[in-house]
């Protein structure tokens, strides 16, 4: 029997979820857009033998995925009045490398995947070694585009922009967390373990989004506590939710293979917490990540809707 506090409950969620698509919609719309008009101009093709791998470069990098690294990042410099044109080409960068870790994710060595996006994985569309080519393309391409002075006149910014994203890339990030997940094949990880794997794996490049906007704007390293404790809920919130749709999920609306972890016998944050325990912990996470921000007004409420977004989202 449904009580009146529980239609109230359904309510209350469907109006914050109205809320948050209102602010949502259109900034996840328009990053979207400036995203791959950025793509599509600096990666031209050259007319010669490398066209292959930039077409298969740009196949990957243009017109898929919610883009939600390059909107953290322009979303916290708009914060502090950075000019969109410098945030959304540090956004790119960004971008080219979360598009390039998706391309060597699904290559037959690691996930074996054949769709992302809804379309045919770049190994697929093109061949093993395109594939392998075009993800070193773009993890490259982004610290070209990270060094450029077309970045910032500021060669210091420029520094700390690319140091922020190698670190966030790397063995101490987002590969490293990769590692970490070809281990849990083969291991049983306990929760403080998943969380470390999942705080580098996912949570690294989302959280170099909000450090990376606030390096634009000139925040003192001591002045992004909230900013860095923001990126850090929602880092840990986003995977709890990819495992959730990994559990639940409609891989039509998904656009890719679901249930893999299951299958391969790795722990996650639903296996060990279970989904009501899951959904529950996502949810603080999201709270605590928009208390964060407590000290901004309006000028942050594109980064509280993604972070409510991470947790209403169906793919």
């Amino acid at each position: 029997m449904t009580t009146t506090s529980d239609q109230d409950a359904a309510e209350q969620n469907s109006a914050d979820e109205s809320g948050t698509m209102a602010v949502l919609k259109p900034a996840l719309a328009q990053i979207a857009e400036d995203i791959d008009a950025s793509f599509d101009a600096l990666l031209a093709v050259a007319g010669d033998p490398r066209d292959r791998l930039i077409e298969a470069m740009r196949y990957a990098a243009i017109g898929g995925g919610k883009r939600l690294r390059p909107l953290l990042l322009t979303a916290t410099a708009g914060m502090f009045g950075v000019d969109r044109a410098s945030a959304v080409r540090a956004g790119t960068a960004l971008e080219a490398v979360h598009v390039y870790s998706l391309i060597h994710d699904d290559l037959p060595c690691m996930d074996n995947d054949a769709t992302r996006h809804g379309k045919p994985t770049v190994h697929i569309a093109y061949d093993e070694a395109t594939a392998v080519l075009a993800g070193d393309g773009l993890h490259v391409f982004a610290f070209e585009v990270l060094s450029d002075p077309a970045m910032s006149g500021d060669p210091f910014v420029r520094i700390e922009l690319v140091r922020t994203l190698a670190m966030a890339s790397g063995a101490n990030g987002m590969a490293g967390g990769q590692m970490m997940d070809i281990a849990a094949e083969t291991a049983s990880f306990d929760l403080p373990t998943v969380t470390r794997l999942q705080q580098l794996k996912t949570g690294a490049l989302l959280a170099a989004g909000v450090e990376m906007g606030a390096i634009l704007g000139r925040v003192a390293p001591e002045g992004r506590t909230h900013l860095r404790g923001y990126a850090r809920d929602i880092g840990l919130a986003f995977q709890i939710a990819d495992d959730l749709l990994d559990t639940e999920g409609d891989e039509a609306v998904a656009g890719k293979a679901l249930r893999k972890d299951a299958e391969r016998g790795k722990e996650t944050f639903v296996s060990l917490l279970g989904v009501e325990r899951a959904r529950e912990q996502a949810k603080m996470l999201v709270e605590q990540a928009v208390q964060h921000l407590a000290s901004y007004g309006p000028e942050a409420d594109v980064l509280r809707a993604v972070a409510r977004f991470i947790v209403e989202r169906d793919h």
